[in-house]
């Protein structure tokens, strides 16, 4: 093991140990009392016996199911439980750090480390997330636990996909399309025009520096309180990102490339097809992707400013008034959800399409 495995074993299995001997005095759950006294035992036994990282998940898996379960029915001690939670998150930590050296060494596929690792993480912080809010008693309206925020969005399941529909399947999806090939189209028309390229750059980087919460009330007043004034919102966020990056796209395809094909006799719209167009693929796609999660923020955001009684931006601005605050994270939730799968689908059409780029090739010559 690496000086840093060997800290993190040593960290980890003293404070297993010490919780243990805290839950024997103060007459800790039984469930506590084997899962931590394992804990202590195989941090010990370590410094003997080359464990699998496996074995680290798992004792880091135990501990928290343990830590969750136990909470109901025994009131922890404060040093109990910020040694108990201390030794599960470290685990955690320990395990990342051996699996991610077993890559290194091949002895794990890669591919292995891009699914597990991002797991763990977002399970031990859910995880760290409820313990704290739960043991700690911190009140609901500050910040409530992972567990009461997840029965919400099921008692709410009508409410948030109407929600969903309102801003997502018709503000985000319909200001994002409009915006996207507005701004795409415009691009091959100041690719094509040095007027427009020396007048319409320089506003358009003027107005994607003005501030949403100033266009959302007016586009409110302009398009009306339905979901289109959420989507010309969405439309003026998204326009300028793609016009800014489809122009330096077209652009980086280099002057000995172009010649080549002007000695085939080669026409515009020929060399933009078949050499421009695939080397400003990555901008492109890079402004798809940013403009992904923009489209959401911005229709969330100019929800706030007048919508019908529907809506993301809508619930949470309502909802936060009456303290409502689990249902507000349950939208929170749903939004950061639909906004990451939607980032995602983007760049899953991105590595179909430019698989030939080095960046989606692994680098690879």
């Amino acid at each position: 093991m690496s000086r840093l495995q060997v800290v993190l074993a040593a960290l980890a299995g003293g404070c297993g140990a010490l919780s243990l001997v805290l839950a024997l005095l103060t007459g800790g759950a039984p469930l506590l009392l084997v899962v931590f006294g394992s804990v202590a035992v195989l941090s010990l036994a370590r410094f003997r016996v080359t464990f699998s990282p496996w074995v680290d998940a798992a004792i880091a898996l135990l501990g928290a199911v343990a830590l969750i379960l136990a909470l109901p029915a025994y009131e922890l001690q404060p040093g109990f439980f910020w040694l108990a939670l201390a030794a599960t998150w470290l685990f955690s930590w320990l395990f990342v750090e051996r699996l991610a050296q077993a890559i290194r060494e091949g002895t794990i596929p890669e591919r292995v480390a891009q699914l597990v690792i991002p797991l763990m993480f977002g399970a031990m912080l859910l995880f760290a997330w409820e313990a704290v809010t739960r043991g700690a008693n911190v009140p609901q309206v500050i910040l409530p636990a992972p567990s009461l925020i997840w029965a919400r969005m099921l008692d709410s399941i009508p409410i948030l996909v109407a929600d969903f529909q309102q801003t997502f399947l018709k503000a985000v999806l319909a200001g994002y399309a409009i915006g996207c090939l507005s701004g795409f189209a415009v691009a091959i028309m100041v690719d094509r025009s040095p007027f427009l390229a020396r007048g319409l750059l320089p506003i358009g980087n003027f107005m994607s520096a003005l501030p949403i919460i100033g266009i959302a009330p007016i586009m409110v007043m302009w398009f009306g309180f339905d979901w289109q004034s959420k989507a010309a919102v969405v439309v003026a966020m998204t326009f300028f990102p793609m016009l800014v990056n489809t122009v330096a796209g077209l652009n980086a395809s280099s002057v000995i490339e172009r010649d080549l094909m002007r000695t085939y006799a080669a026409g515009y719209w020929q060399t933009l097809v078949k050499l421009r167009l695939p080397a400003a693929a990555p901008f492109i796609f890079n402004a798809l992707k940013i403009n992904s999660t923009l489209a959401l923020i911005g229709a969330i955001v100019a929800e706030f400013f007048g919508t019908p009684i529907v809506g993301m931006g809508f619930r949470i601005s309502t909802e936060v008034g009456k303290l409502n605050i689990d249902l507000v994270w349950a939208e929170i939730a749903m939004a950061a959800v639909a906004g990451s799968a939607f980032y995602g689908v983007v760049a899953l059409i991105e590595r179909a399409i430019t698989f030939w780029h080095p960046s989606v090739r692994g680098g690879r010559a």
